[in-house]
């Protein structure tokens, strides 16, 4: 029998790290300070009618010229000095363990508005089945052209089914849109945790939750509002600190949720063995699809 997945997919900035990425070495490098930066984004987002996330990038490209280089390789050098909250570093080795301990593949993934190339450089860029995020395409010398994706807070979403799908080259829309039942989607969304910080991690939040997964609201020490709200308001099932230390309360909480997902799989198993013995009881044939739901296609050599 397969072994279940559970996927834990994160927003980046101000959930895995302190800070917006840009303000680590980006911004410091144009000598500016953050609010100003992020002030001229905002404006020029209004001023325009821009995507947020396109008058970002804009306005780093723009910014850059003729102060610092805009380039791939300039940019994952960015994510050597992004910070993480403590535990970060160790927390995919130790999450891993407990999955493996109770019987489940943890894959890590992230679905961020940040840049993909300056996560992927950072310290923990190689932990992810996945990094969705925004990025550049690049002339033939490798420098910054125009924007190739830009993830907003509503884009998101289509992420959460680029995992439940297996569908993770953002290229391929064919398959991503194309038609799959629930038992031949790789990740269920009841396997499914996610784990952002703000207002922007809200439609992934409630989708993951309306359709069987788990959210998880973090935040800085002593910074509790924005997480209490999702809690009350009911997007985010747990709030606590951005803690992911050995033994912290976000790592009990993963762990149990962790246990869950697995105890939910052994019981729809034994659920659609019982429909299999009670349809052989009856002498008919059992649905393809309780079969499948059930995990049973590899006990009794059914193929989907």
């Amino acid at each position: 029998m397969q072994t279940p997945i559970v996927a834990l997919i994160y927003d980046f900035d101000k959930t895995l790290s302190p800070k917006d990425m840009q303000e680590y070495s980006f911004i410091p490098g144009l000598g500016m300070e953050p609010d100003a930066f992020w002030g001229l984004c905002r404006e020029l987002s209004l001023r325009t009618n821009m995507d947020g996330i396109l008058a970002y990038m804009y306005m780093m490209k723009k910014m850059a010229e003729g102060t610092m280089e805009l380039s791939r390789e300039a940019l994952s050098k960015l994510g050597e000095k992004v910070e993480f909250f403590p535990g970060v570093e160790t927390w995919f080795d130790r999450v891993g363990e407990i999955g493996r301990q109770s019987g489940v593949c943890v894959e890590h993934y992230i679905i961020s508005s940040g840049l993909q190339e300056i996560i992927l450089g950072s310290r923990i860029g190689d932990r992810f089945k996945a990094v969705f995020a925004a990025s550049f395409c690049y002339d033939e010398h490798g420098r910054a052209e125009w924007p190739a994706s830009a993830v907003n807070y509503t884009s998101k979403t289509q992420y959460l089914f680029r995992i439940n799908k297996g569908i993770l080259d953002v290229t391929n829309d064919r398959d991503l849109n194309a038609y799959t039942p629930e038992y031949k989607r790789r990740v269920p969304f009841s396997n499914m945790i996610y784990v952002g910080d703000g207002l922007t991690d809200v439609p992934c939040m409630k989708m993951t939750k309306q359709k069987g997964g788990y959210s998880i609201a973090v935040h800085a020490p002593g910074e509790t509002d924005v997480a209490d709200g999702l809690l009350t308001q009911g997007r985010a099932d747990f709030a606590m600190e951005a803690d992911y230390s050995a033994g912290s309360e976000l790592e009990q909480v993963v762990t149990e949720l962790i246990r869950r997902i697995r105890a939910t799989h052994d019981l729809s198993v034994r659920h659609a063995r019982q429909v299999r013995r009670a349809y052989e009881r009856l002498g008919e044939n059992m649905p393809l699809d309780i079969a499948m739901r059930g995990g049973l296609e590899e006990e009794d050599g059914t193929e989907a």
